[in-house]
């Protein structure tokens, strides 16, 4: 499923890289697009999904994710270039609002006497997991790109889920968490392999 977003990624960097260099151009930083970005998206998630809007929520949701397409295509077009720092601030702001879109639904599916809550919080837990294995194999010099599913595909995911059920469709949120679920545990399981045969191998 990694081939999802890679498959796009060329149409996408045609519409993108206009507005992100006259973006840098005009003084915005990508550290400033991600920040903005990161204070939206979680902002949505933690308040509409706990009242129920969820569709509402995953529009706004979708629009602030925007930014995780425009900071990196700043930095490539600022003076500075991408940063350590940068990078740094940008994998941080992933987790906060991976957390936020999860934990969200997982409390409206607490006020809803959902069923579906032990799973979305199943579905938070193997997606930490996933991010945890690869910057813990980093540390080792191990690189851990590997799986099934990235974050991307999670995102797409989790959102269309959410999205379409707050829209009124039956099942559909049980089908995505479901395989939200499955493909983070499997790809947590294809590092956990690829960790243990490099530090086998030194």
């Amino acid at each position: 499923m990694t081939m999802v977003s890679s498959a796009f990624k060329p149409a996408v960097n045609g519409v993108i890289e206009p507005i992100a260099r006259a973006a840098s151009k005009a003084g915005i930083t990508p550290n400033a697009v991600t920040v903005v970005g990161t204070i939206g998206t979680t902002a949505a998630a933690v308040y509409f999904y706990p009242r129920g809007d969820l569709f509402v929520g995953t529009l706004l949701i979708c629009l602030f994710a925007l930014s995780d397409l425009f900071d990196g295509a700043i930095a490539r077009f600022s003076e500075a270039g991408a940063s350590a720092w940068g990078g740094f601030l940008d994998s941080t702001c992933d987790r906060i609002t991976d957390a936020a879109i999860l934990g969200a639904l997982s409390v409206y599916c607490i006020i809803e006497d959902n069923r579906l809550a032990p799973l979305a919080v199943a579905s938070l837990v193997t997606g930490f997991l996933v991010s945890y294995i690869r910057a813990k194999a980093e540390s080792y010099g191990i690189a851990c790109t590997v799986g099934i599913a990235e974050r991307t595909e999670r995102i797409i995911i989790s959102l269309t889920a959410i999205g379409f059920h707050g829209l009124g469709v039956p099942y559909i949120l049980a089908i995505g968490l479901w395989i939200l679920f499955a493909l983070s545990a499997i790809t947590a399981l294809q590092r956990f392999w690829v960790v243990r045969q490099g530090l086998l191998a030194q």
